[in-house]
């Protein structure tokens, strides 16, 4: 076949052959060419497919987990492992760990593992415990950062404590105690006979049981508690994370309303009991139980409880078995059958950064130890007090302010020898002499030539005046005289105390007085001192220990 192309000038003919191009030749290539046969091809399609579809379910299934643990880490489980049995575990939080436990400490703390040796013991200081909540609620935990934060931030040692052991109690459960708590008996008394453990997720006691002063503007909120130095639970559950959540509710509105960040709230003492003290741990378990019974759960269903009672999963022991020995709530003694165990309060100390309500006269209504006579006395004296003009009223303070560096005084002054601790009035004293013999003698008459004697010594009992007038006096005073005496010498006193002019006479203070407020001032002392006579305490020998909580015995 020929063809002609022309190009300019050049004009030429090429000839192209019609011969077909040469074959390669099988011989030499049998497996190239067999690589590449029909057959062959079809067989790499089918291969590739396989492997693509393949690849493409792994890619599934790896979504599929990717989403699934996603999911895990954003919403914590609610129980993991289920279980009729109690984790055999004590929790406690101190400062140090064990290894530098005072004797005081040491001593409480062995009571739990010698009366419970199955059991795993284990305390968190105060260097180990962010490192154990942002284990455990951080991203290898339960990814809760928002917690972690909210611990990490606080400055409140007894917010950080409350919180801490809802911590522990969520994330592992076991028997939590404070350090100064005893145990009295094994862990397994805790759950009564009538009772089975699987049907048990939590077992609390009551902390105080006192409904009639539920109205009362400072006792109120504390009135009706139930008791978290000592409770037991089961991992994970609900009530203890709707807990932490809602004190870190609480603590972000109480950061706006004060304008503060977490680390600088300011909290009082009924700050802290409703925020995370007994008070919230008591409306956290009564909501819970209202919702898992289905129908509201009140204080009334345990007022007076004499023995343990179930609701929804949580057993609420009387007020014997965590709370013995306050002198309140009908909560009997430590010796006991229902007492499990003896909390000695020696590590209570945080009332003194966050401080009760204390009247400038009458001082704090826990004092009375919810007894009813003492507080309707404390609320009958501050509602007179509030009702005086505003001058009286600070007269009044600045009496008992002079009273009460008189008695600071008298409490920094070195011991006398036992020589010259000579009791007035009380009759014959026997004095040993310096022979060995023993001399009696009559100590002098209180009333007569006395002006400096302090009035605690005299004022608190009329019967004592009479007593000490008996053997001098042919006719004792009546007690309603020895009474008027005592209050008129008293206010004689304060108001020679307060009194700035040399040359005024000491009635003339008490005289500016209204009657009406110097007759009710001068029933201070008679506030109390009733009451812990009754109970046989000195109201000055045994004042209330610092860091007490409402309702423990002075």
């Amino acid at each position: 076949m020929q063809l002609r192309a022309s190009s300019g000038d050049l004009d030429k003919t090429t000839t192209f052959s019609s011969k077909p191009w040469p074959l390669p030749n099988h011989s030499l290539h049998p497996r190239i060419m067999r690589d590449f046969s029909p057959s062959r091809n079809s067989s790499l399609r089918v291969f590739f497919a396989r492997q693509i579809q393949q690849l493409v379910a792994l890619c599934i299934i790896c979504g599929v987990l990717f989403v699934s643990f996603h999911t895990f880490a954003q919403q914590p489980p609610q129980l993991l492992l289920q279980s009729d049995k109690f984790p055999k575990k004590i929790w406690q939080s101190w400062k140090v760990d064990p290894t530098r436990f005072e004797h005081r400490d040491n001593e409480r703390a062995r009571t739990w593992t010698v009366k419970n040796p199955g059991h795993r013991y284990e305390v968190l200081t105060d260097d180990n415990a962010d490192n154990y909540v942002t284990h455990h609620y951080g991203p290898l935990g339960l990814n809760r950062p928002d917690i972690v934060h909210v611990y990490q931030s606080l400055s409140a040692k007894i917010i950080k404590s409350d919180l801490l052991r809802y911590l522990i109690m969520y994330v592992e459960g076991g028997v939590y105690a404070d350090i100064d708590v005893e145990a009295i008996r094994p862990i397994k008394k805790f759950i009564p006979k009538a009772f089975d453990e699987a049907d048990i997720d939590m077992i609390i006691g009551i902390e105080v049981d006192e409904p009639d002063f539920a109205s009362h503007p400072v006792l109120g909120s504390k009135a009706q508690s139930f008791c978290q130095w000592t409770f037991m639970c089961k991992p994970r559950l609900p009530v203890m994370l709707r807990l932490i959540e809602h004190i870190m509710i609480w603590l972000h509105e109480l950061s706006l309303k004060q304008g503060k960040p977490i680390s600088d709230l300011y909290l009082d003492f009924n700050e802290v009991l409703s925020g995370t003290g007994p008070s919230a741990f008591t409306a956290a378990i009564l909501a819970e139980m209202s919702k898992t019974v289905g129908e509201p759960v009140l204080w009334d269903q345990f007022s007076g409880l004499t023995e343990g009672k179930l609701v929804g999963g949580v057993l609420v022991l009387t007020v014997e078995a965590f709370a013995a020995g306050t002198g309140h709530s009908d909560s009997g003694n430590h010796g006991g059958k229902g007492a499990m165990v003896k909390h000695h309060f020696h590590a209570s100390s945080w009332p003194t950064n966050h401080p009760r309500f204390k009247h400038p006269v009458y001082g704090e209504v826990e004092k009375c130890n919810w007894n009813m006579e003492c507080v309707k006395l404390w609320d009958a004296n501050t509602a007179f007090f509030d009702a005086l003009p505003e001058d009286e009223r600070l007269k009044i303070i600045g009496i008992k302010e002079t009273k009460d560096a008189k008695k600071a005084e008298l409490a920094a002054t070195p011991p006398m020898s036992p020589a010259d601790q000579i009791p007035m009035g009380l009759g014959p004293i026997i004095i040993p002499a310096e022979d060995g013999s023993n001399q009696a003698e009559s100590a002098p008459d209180p009333m007569v030539g006395m002006p400096d004697r302090s009035e605690d010594e005299v004022f608190h009992d009329p019967k004592k005046v009479v007593d000490e007038h008996a053997e001098s006096d042919p006719m004792p005073p009546t007690e309603q005289e020895a009474s008027d005496f005592r209050q008129q010498q008293w206010m004689d006193q304060s108001a020679d105390s307060v009194n700035a002019q040399p040359d005024q006479s000491m009635g003339e203070e008490s005289a500016e007085l209204a009657p009406a407020s110097r007759d009710h001032f001068a029933a201070i002392e008679d506030i109390i001192a009733p009451v812990l006579e009754a109970r046989g305490t000195e109201p000055e020998a045994t004042p209330l220990e610092e860091g007490l909580t409402p309702g423990l015995a002075l």
